[in-house]
């Protein structure tokens, strides 16, 4: 083992600090992404996909060669891993790299030139940030045209920074609203439970339930009401898994009001304004 100095750059990962905290970006991999994407013009965009769009898998004509489409989104997928911005598009984007269409890649371009506008923005860790977790759950019933499955998201902090997230497609039909939102609880609920044992792991106190916050009364209402969990048997086995975590105080579940949902982001497209709230509170940032 050698001691190579502080972290600067790591598999195409910059890390910078401050006595604030500290950045993590990929503007090098974001620079070589659109070198490679070989765009003809320097137009951009401020959010990443247009509102009310459901892609079918039958939208455009198919690309005579896949190649490029496979390997942008590709490159996407990794670059999520500080953007979380660009979750909600590259989920959606890289279902169709089996057949892509004109449509589909036309979609990507865009998501490109929302990040040949925002290229220096960073994810922020702030150094006082607090240790105790804080999660979001949030899903979008029936959101898939094609199937009618529901969209699953969540994101999660530890004090201020964000150190978790995820847009999944639920893998049941949900036959409503509340079993869409409990599902994403459960996912969520097993990230905390990990995320919980990492941190005894590190030799941090993990003594209170984490906060679980849901936009969703009658999820919560749910998990926590054994005689309405009857009712609804046919979600399996994710209210008793949610309702088992509640008990033994792994997660205490709160309501949030909607527009301050912050897993909200990652589960479907935003105005302008949308987009710029909760790129503030999930802490991207361009350089001061």
């Amino acid at each position: 083992m050698s001691d190579l100095g502080p972290l600067r750059y790591f598999l195409g990962i910059e890390v910078s600090s401050t006595s604030d905290g500290f950045f993590i970006s990929q503007e090098k991999y974001i620079q070589d992404l659109l070198a490679r994407a070989a765009l003809t013009d320097e137009r951009i965009v401020e959010t990443p996909m247009e509102l009310n769009v459901h892609l079918r898998a039958t939208d455009g004509d198919p690309l005579p060669d896949p190649t490029r489409y496979r390997h942008l989104v590709g490159s996407l997928v990794y670059l999520a891993v500080t953007h979380p911005d660009i979750s909600y598009p590259v989920h959606i984007l890289s279902q169709f790299v089996s057949a892509p269409t004109s449509v589909h890649y036309s979609h990507l371009l865009r998501v490109l030139r929302y990040l040949q506008g925002t290229i220096s923005h960073r994810l922020f860790f702030p150094s006082s940030s607090s240790l105790q977790l804080q999660a979001y759950a949030d899903a979008t019933w029936a959101s898939d045209p094609s199937d009618r499955r529901s969209l699953s998201a969540y994101c999660v902090f530890l004090g201020g920074s964000l150190i978790a997230w995820k847009t999944k497609k639920q893998i049941a039909v949900s036959r409503s609203s509340a079993e869409a939102e409990l599902r994403a609880m459960a996912l969520l609920t097993a990230e905390v439970t990990w995320l919980r044992w990492l941190l005894q792991d590190f030799g941090v106190s993990v003594t209170t339930p984490t906060l679980l916050l849901s936009d969703s009364t009658g999820a919560i209402s749910i998990a926590h009401d054994p005689v309405k969990h009857e009712l609804t048997k046919h979600i399996g086995v994710d209210a008793f898994y949610v309702r088992a975590a509640v008990q033994d105080q792994v997660i205490a579940l709160q309501y949030v009001p909607s527009e301050l949902q912050l897993a909200d982001f990652p589960t479907k497209a935003q105005t302008r304004a949308q987009h710029g709230f909760y790129l503030s509170k999930l802490s991207v940032v361009p350089p001061p």
